[in-house]
C-alpha cells in the first residue's frame, strides 16, 4: 500500500508542527498545557491543510493517553453513541482517553450535546477540529467546555519549512528558486496542498523543474471559500468597506474573489442595490439607478458577459460621493415611530369624510400647500405631544449639498410662517 506523502512527512512532536507558534512554540498555549501535565479539551479551529489532525495526534501523544478518532463526515451519531459505550465498559476510560471528531461542527446542534455527559464527568477529552466559525456551529453548551485554538493559514516561512523538510525526508528538489517560491505561491496556505503539489512531481520528474513546465503539471488550488458560512460573510464584507471606503481596486479585488469562490453574482447585485442606499443615497441619487440597472443586465445576460455590469457598479459606487444620511434618518425615525405610536397625527391634516368627523375638527384649518404664494405653508405634521424632530442631516458631498439648501431653505420658510 503506498503512504501518502502528507502521511510519510507527518511532524513526530510539537515543537515540528510549522506555522503555529503560538500553539505549538516553546510557550504556545498547548506546549503550557502539556508541561502541566493535565489534559484540556480542546477545539481547533482553522484552515485546511494548517495541521489540525497533526496536532490531535501529537496531543494525545505527549500524554501518553488513548487516542481514539472521528470524522463527522462519514460517521453518524449511531457510530458516536456505540464507542462512548465501548470506552465506558472498558479500562481505557479510567485512564481518559482522548477523543478527536474531525468535522466536528457537521454534528448539528442538538447531536453535540451527546459529548456534554463525558466531559463533565471527566471520562473523556474532547480535541475537536473545524474550519468554521465555533461561534456560528458549535451550540454554547458545548463551546463552553472547549478552549478554543485558532490556528492560521501557513506563511511562507513556515511552508518553507515544509519544503526542507520534504527535502530532508526524500531528495533535494531539481529546481531553482523561482519554482520554489511558485510552489509555495499554488500552495495559498495549505501546507497538505503543498504536500500533494509535490507528490504529483514525484510521478514524471524531470533532471530540472522550470517554471513554464510547473505550470503545465500542476493544478491551481480551489479558493477557499464557503457561500453559507464564515467566508462568504467575510468577503462580502470586506467588499461593502471597500466601496465604503472609496476604494475600487480593493474593492475589484473581494468581488473577484467571491466571484472565483462560487457566489451567486445576483447576491452580490442585490447587495449593491443596498449599499446604494445606506452608504451613497442622495449623495448621488443616480446610484441607486446604476445598481438597479447592474441588477437587471445580469439576470439578462448571465455569467459571464453580465458580471461586467457588476464591476461597472462596484466601481461607480467605490468612486461616489459617500453619504449615510438617509440611513441615520430612518433609523432615529423608527425609534421615535416605535416609542410613540400611540400619538395621533394633528387633526388638521386628516380627512373628514363624514360629518361626525368634520364636528370633531378634522381637516379644519389645514393649508393647501399650492395654494400658498411660495407652495410652502409650513404648518406642523408631527404629532402635538411628540414635537417637531430633525432627523435627516444631508453632507456637504455630491448632490446632498443641494438637497441640504432645500432643506435649510424650507426651515427658513417654516420659521417666518411662525413668526
Amino acid at each position: 500500500m503506498s503512504i501518502p506523502l502528507s502521511e510519510r512527512l507527518r511532524p513526530q512532536h510539537l515543537s515540528e508542527i510549522a506555522g503555529q507558534p503560538h500553539l505549538t512554540g516553546l510557550t504556545g498555549y498547548i506546549s503550557r498545557i502539556v508541561q502541566a501535565g493535565r489534559p484540556l479539551s480542546i477545539l481547533l479551529f482553522g484552515p485546511p491543510g494548517c495541521g489540525k489532525t497533526t496536532i490531535a495526534r501529537l496531543y494525545a501523544k505527549a500524554f501518553q493517553l488513548p487516542f481514539v478518532t472521528l470524522s463527522a463526515v462519514f460517521n453518524t451519531t449511531t457510530d458516536l453513541k456505540k464507542i462512548l459505550k465501548e470506552g465506558q465498559e472498558t479500562p481505557l476510560f479510567n485512564r481518559q482517553t482522548i477523543l478527536f471528531v474531525d468535522e466536528i461542527h457537521r454534528f448539528n446542534r442538538a447531536q453535540q450535546d451527546i459529548f456534554l455527559p463525558f466531559l463533565e464527568d471527566g471520562s473523556l477529552i474532547l480535541v475537536g477540529a473545524t474550519t468554521e466559525n465555533p461561534s456560528f456551529v458549535l451550540n454554547n453548551a458545548l463551546l463552553s467546555r472547549l478552549r478554543v485554538l485558532t490556528l492560521h493559514s501557513l506563511d511562507a516561512d513556515a511552508l518553507k519549512q515544509i519544503l526542507a523538510r520534504y527535502e530532508e525526508k526524500t531528495k533535494p528538489l531539481p529546481m531553482g528558486e523561482e519554482c520554489r517560491r511558485f510552489l509555495i505561491d499554488l500552495a495559498q496556505g495549505d501546507g497538505r496542498h503543498l504536500l500533494n503539489l509535490l507528490e504529483n512531481l514525484e510521478t514524471s520528474p524531470p533532471e530540472q523543474w522550470d517554471l513554464a513546465t510547473l505550470s503545465t503539471v500542476l493544478q491551481k488550488r480551489s479558493p477557499l471559500y464557503d457561500r453559507h458560512q464564515e467566508g462568504h460573510f467575510n468577503l462580502i464584507s470586506a467588499l461593502h468597506k471597500s466601496i465604503r471606503g472609496s476604494d475600487p481596486d480593493a474593492a475589484l479585488y473581494w468581488l473577484c474573489r467571491m466571484l472565483d469562490g462560487g457566489e451567486d453574482p445576483l447576491y452580490i447585485a442585490r447587495r449593491m442595490i443596498r449599499l446604494a442606499t445606506e452608504d451613497v443615497g442622495l449623495a448621488d441619487p443616480q446610484a441607486l439607478t446604476v445598481a438597479l440597472n447592474g441588477w437587471n443586465t445580469y439576470n439578462m445576460l448571465g455569467s459571464p458577459e453580465g458580471e461586467l455590469a457588476i464591476v461597472q457598479v462596484v466601481i461607480y459606487l467605490a468612486l461616489a460621493p459617500k453619504s449615510n444620511a438617509l440611513y441615520t434618518a430612518y433609523g432615529e425615525a423608527r425609534e421615535d415611530a416605535a416609542e410613540t405610536g400611540h400619538l395621533n397625527p394633528p387633526k388638521e391634516i386628516l380627512n373628514a369624510p363624514t360629518q361626525l368627523m368634520k364636528e370633531m375638527g378634522y381637516g379644519h384649518g389645514y393649508q393647501y400647500d399650492h395654494d400658498t404664494p411660495r407652495g410652502f405653508s409650513g404648518q406642523e405634521y408631527f404629532p402635538e405631544k411628540l414635537g417637531r424632530k430633525s432627523y435627516y442631516h444631508p453632507v456637504e458631498r455630491g448632490f446632498e449639498r443641494e438637497m441640504s439648501k432645500r432643506l435649510e431653505y424650507f426651515n427658513q420658510l417654516r420659521k417666518k410662517s411662525k413668526s
